[in-house]
């Protein structure tokens, strides 16, 4: 974002689907908080946080240390209900956010990809989430929901059922499949995140010579 210019100024965001970034991982695979690993000398959330601002006009973080992700300057929400993994942190965004609907990333998405979000974007009509799915894999954390899907959400924390997946069968829901997907992503890219060290070396590698 340009200093000085409001998200309200931006050309070309959506204003009715707000970008919320789950931070709230404890990088214990990782061995320290991976959100600040740099590649190619950017720190991933920051690098999450460049694509998502061309997009949208609220922008959010959840996370349970805000004193870690303060100097970013946006909005931070603790989990409502803590200890619950990526569904508490869909919870709570959906309960923060302004705009009906939201766009739910991880903060460890090196190669979030605008044309592929603003077609997911798009694709929204009258459902209530908009997932990306390849095969058996559904990308639960590159999906959009919308505030219509909390009733559900609470229902399966209620009953001590914390796999975000049993919401799709709840709700009306639309695949973004493969093929689609592919005409964005050619190489799936957006759905590659950060768990290990070496996740990160071998994304390196491969991508010399690649745009990043």
């Amino acid at each position: 974002m340009q200093e000085g210019l409001k998200a309200s100024d931006r050309a070309g965001c959506f204003s009715d689907v707000a970008g919320v970034i789950l931070a709230g991982g404890k990088s214990s695979r990782y061995g320290r908080n991976k959100s600040f690993v740099e590649v190619e000398g950017i720190p991933l959330i920051q690098r999450v946080i460049d694509v998502l601002e061309d997009i949208f006009q609220e922008i959010i973080i959840i996370t349970n240390s805000p004193e870690r992700y303060s100097h970013l300057g946006l909005p931070m929400y603790e989990d409502i209900i803590k200890g619950l993994g990526p569904i508490g942190g869909i919870y709570t965004g959906l309960m923060r956010m302004g705009p009906e609907r939201g766009l739910f990333v991880a903060c460890d998405m090196p190669f979030l990809n605008r044309s592929l979000i603003i077609h997911m974007v798009k694709s929204i009509d009258n459902f209530n989430a908009i997932v990306p799915r390849m095969g058996w894999k559904i990308e639960a954390l590159h999906s959009i929901y919308s505030k219509s899907c909390i009733p559900h959400i609470r229902a399966l924390i209620d009953k001590g059922q914390y796999q975000i997946m049993r919401l799709f069968d709840m709700v009306e829901t639309r695949f973004i499949e493969q093929e689609e997907i592919e005409r964005f992503d050619p190489d799936l890219r957006s759905f590659i995140n950060i768990n290990y060290p070496d996740d990160l070396k071998i994304l390196i590698k491969n991508s010399r010579g690649n745009q990043i």
